[in-house]
């Protein structure tokens, strides 16, 4: 969306009777070589709008108006387009009481930072972002590891949309919390946990500079409850399961499945014997299904120790081998691939 200069075209000269054949012919004469300089001026606008494009350059646009899909921006004698989804978060987290639209009357007639996204002068198409002028500014700061507070924006059955605070008390980035990174505990809808406006701490965990994407967590800011000692999980006195006084004579039942995985784990090459032996309950539900995996503990000779868990369920295998870890991982792996 653009359109040409405001500027209004030059008067008629003085004292020239239009009427006059000769004069008509001056006046068309002056407005067509008006044209003609416009049109030159408006090409050679298209022509950096494209070079911004190419070259990701910021550009200062002055906000000329908006209507109900973003704003119009002045781009020398064009005026482009900058939907409100490109518009940089800290507008609505600074002023979280107004509507995108108050936000947009507001900027009206102030200058802000922008980068071309699209050029297309035979559609007359001209589309700016803010996010991306921020992005450039901002991200070379943004590194993973970083903890950063958090004010939540939209929150979609795939995750949370997080914007970042930075040390001048903005919220200028924005990154997703997928819903695996929401919680240790299974998730079955992220707004039973977060809603928009939440003020949360967030941990960046990936940063994709080509697509000006950043990837949060909030639950590796807790401790994982899978690296909760085994001891702590499976006590060696054998004992398990719930520690409440109600739960007592709570049994826990083998874990469905895990007695085939064990019979096709000793067909392979290399195991010498496998027992299922100590049960435990783990604090938080991860996921139900059956998960295996070779434990961090040191093997004691050629013993190793294998755990398997769904729900809260623990299960430990005591593996003796004479394979070394990568083999067990291995082994595992067709076991798992012939297993249902």
């Amino acid at each position: 969306i653009c359109r040409s200069s405001l500027t209004p075209p030059n008067p008629s000269p003085p004292n020239l009777n239009v009427s006059d054949p000769s004069k008509t012919q001056l006046l068309q004469l002056i407005d067509d070589d008006q044209d003609v300089v416009r049109q030159a001026r408006r090409s050679a606008d298209w022509k950096a709008a494209r070079a911004h494009l190419e070259n990701g350059i910021v550009y200062q646009g002055r906000v000329e108006g908006c209507n109900g899909g973003g704003l119009l921006v002045r781009f020398y004698s064009l005026v482009g387009f900058l939907p409100y989804p490109q518009l940089s978060p800290s507008h609505s987290c600074k002023e979280p009481e107004k509507t995108i639209q108050e936000i947009a009357k507001a900027l009206t007639g102030s200058l802000i930072a922008v980068k071309v996204i699209h050029a297309e002068e035979e559609k007359r198409k001209l589309i700016f972002s803010e996010k991306e002028a921020v992005w450039s500014k901002y991200s070379n700061s943004v590194k993973i590891g970083n903890v950063y507070q958090a004010k939540v924006g939209s929150v979609e059955d795939y995750g949370a949309f997080a914007h970042l605070q930075f040390p001048d008390g903005l919220y200028h980035l924005t990154g997703l919390v997928h819903v695996s990174e929401v919680s240790w505990d299974l998730v079955q809808d992220v707004r039973d946990i977060l809603n928009e406006g939440d003020d949360v701490k967030v941990k960046v965990i990936g940063v994709d500079r080509n697509k000006s994407r950043i990837t949060l967590s909030i639950k590796q800011l807790e401790e994982d409850p899978l690296l909760e000692t085994l001891e702590k999980v499976i006590p060696r006195d054998g004992s398990a399961g719930p520690t409440s006084d109600s739960n007592a004579d709570y049994v826990i039942e083998p874990l469905p499945g895990l007695e085939t995985i064990v019979e096709e784990l000793q067909r392979e090459d290399g195991i010498v014997d496998i027992k299922i032996t100590r049960q435990g309950f783990e604090k938080r539900v991860v996921s139900q299904d059956l998960q295996l995996w070779l434990s961090n503990a040191p093997p004691n000779g050629n013993q190793f120790t294998l755990l398997a868990r769904a729900g809260r369920q623990v299960q430990e295998i005591q593996l003796v081998t004479s394979l070394d870890q990568d083999g067990i991982k291995s082994a595992l792996q067709r076991v798992l691939e012939r297993v249902p």
